[in-house]
């Protein structure tokens, strides 16, 4: 390495090239890094057998607003139950106790 690569500024503001991609700001003398606690699956927690399609109000916490069902990066489902919340949500949406889509604004 140089010497240019650490003391060195560009046109970026007046920041050397070392700091260009770290965000600026909050206080601390700490420099770690922020790590996220790991998301554990619901239903393994609950030892549930079966995921109920005419449970709504466990299933509608696994759809955004707009009626998508979330993802198991974001809810922290194991992948088995994510594919058995995936049938048990399109079977309810199928009898019509859960919308296919958000509902339509008025205009």
């Amino acid at each position: 390495m140089s010497n240019r690569d650490y003391d060195s500024t560009d046109d970026q503001g007046g920041r050397s090239s070392r700091y260009r991609g770290r965000r600026s700001g909050g206080g601390g003398g700490s420099r770690r890094r922020f790590t996220s606690r790991r998301k554990v699956c619901a239903f393994c927690l609950e030892k549930t057998r079966t995921i109920d399609y005419k449970d709504v109000s466990t299933l509608r916490r696994f759809l955004t607003e707009r009626g998508k069902i979330k993802s198991r990066r974001k809810t922290g489902t194991c992948a088995k139950h994510q594919r058995r919340l995936a049938v048990a949500i399109k079977r309810a949406r199928h009898l019509a106790l859960l919308p296919f889509s958000a509902a339509r604004l008025p205009d």
